[in-house]
């Protein structure tokens, strides 16, 4: 896979202390995978757009869902959160909230937190759906839970960045940026990356919200930043992706596109992979910013890219998900909801999940590769071969040894 080898994405966060998983699946706990929000997954992926199963809600799936334990997790303009089986859609259960959930849940210790636009923070029963408790922020509530070490963040339209106690939902602190916040926090390193609407990528301090820095973009920030290797990745409504420093917000690149970027970036094997609203994604080199490749969509991408296995996953606002070569940027497959927007993709045990405004959940993998007939039956054969042998040899033994017995008699 070359540049992917190894998922250098992953390994780099995993180095800053902040990814925790199952150790035998790379399980898709919260919004663009984890804490660094790389947006990278270890498991294999499909390459056909063969659909292993959908589940159908009726309203808008917008957010990308969370996957651990067997289960998905998802949000719906109906105003549930949905719990599924991962391997099959079936129902488990749902929990009603006072409005859209545009959300994308995090789970963490048997628990789902989720924000909806009720201007609340839930935190749910995994298993069960039952609630546990809810903090009102000020306003309705886009942004996606980071939850590490017994904390939740969170950011609201209220322009306040949140962190609460994860057992009780208690406010630890609140961080008030001058706007809107619907970037998703980033939590690495005891630092917590998120945008605001008033142009400004913040860093704070994770224990007490202290502002360690702040940089001016020349637009709003939608977009969640990716932290890897000690650099922030995040794009801007005045067209550009950034690259800063980590430690002291320095700009080192910024890339410009045709249009808004609200996609939050994925980084893997030393690319950034990021979406725009001029209809194209793009892959640029993660230390320069040089682009490696740009790919035109049928629409606007506001979503944010998932990676897996070599390739690339992204849908357009004009209803098609993206498989992509992460290398070339070729064209694997995609797929046609003709419903509207497609959102971001989760990549868990070589399947793809995402959901449409269609108000479809979709599950796409590979198909069930049924039992070769051929050699059964040429094993059937042999060890059929071998028992009339056996039983000849037998039969034969038997034989010459009741004539040597009769010829001893007489």
């Amino acid at each position: 896979m070359g540049a992917f080898d190894g998922q250098l994405a992953k390994a780099n966060a995993s180095s800053q202390g902040e990814i925790t998983q199952a150790a035998d699946t790379d399980w898709w706990p919260m919004f663009q995978h984890d804490l660094n929000h790389t947006g990278t997954s270890t498991s294999t992926a499909p390459t056909t757009n063969n659909i292993l199963w959908n589940y159908t809600i009726g309203r808008p799936v917008d957010f990308p869902p969370a996957v651990f334990d067997g289960l998905i997790y998802v949000g719906s303009f109906d105003g549930n959160v949905y719990c599924l089986k991962a391997a099959t859609g079936t129902f488990v259960w749902s929990y009603k909230t006072g409005s859209y959930v545009t959300s994308s849940p995090a789970v963490s210790g048997g628990v789902v937190f989720v924000g909806s636009d009720d201007s609340k923070v839930y935190s749910l029963n995994a298993a069960t759906g039952a609630p546990l408790w809810n903090y009102t922020t000020g306003a309705p509530v886009d942004s996606s839970p980071a939850v590490v070490s017994g904390l939740v963040y969170i950011g609201s339209r209220d322009g306040n960045v949140y962190c609460l106690n994860a057992t009780n939902g208690a406010l630890v602190w609140n961080y008030t940026t001058i706007d809107v916040v619907y970037s998703s926090p980033a939590v690495v390193g005891g630092m917590v990356y998120v945008g605001s609407n008033d142009d400004n990528v913040y860093c704070l301090n994770a224990a007490n919200g202290a502002p360690v820095w702040n940089y001016t973009t020349g637009g709003m920030v939608w977009s969640s930043p990716a932290v890897v290797n000690n650099m922030v990745y995040v794009g801007s409504w005045d067209q550009k992706v950034y690259c800063l420093n980590a430690s002291d917000g320095a700009p080192v690149w910024n890339y410009t596109t045709g249009s808004y970027v609200t996609s939050s970036p994925a980084v893997a094997g030393g690319l950034v992979y990021v979406g725009s609203e001029d209809d194209h994604v793009y892959c640029l080199n993660a230390g320069n910013g040089g682009l490696v490749w740009n790919y035109t969509t049928n629409g606007s991408v506001d979503s944010s890219p998932a990676v897996a296995g070599g390739l690339v996953y992204v849908g357009s606002d004009y209803g098609s998900l993206y498989c992509l070569n992460g290398t070339n940027g070729a064209l694997v497959w995609n797929y046609y909801a003709p419903g509207g927007p497609v959102g971001s993709s989760v990549v868990v045990n070589g399947v793809v999940y995402v959901g449409s405004w269609d108000g479809t959940i979709y599950a796409f993998g590979s198909p069930a590769t049924p039992a070769p007939v051929l050699p059964l039956i040429l094993t059937v054969v042999v060890v059929a071969a071998i028992v009339c042998c056996v039983a000849g040899y037998l039969v034969n033994r038997r034989w010459k040894k009741k004539q040597a017995a009769i010829a001893g008699v007489g």
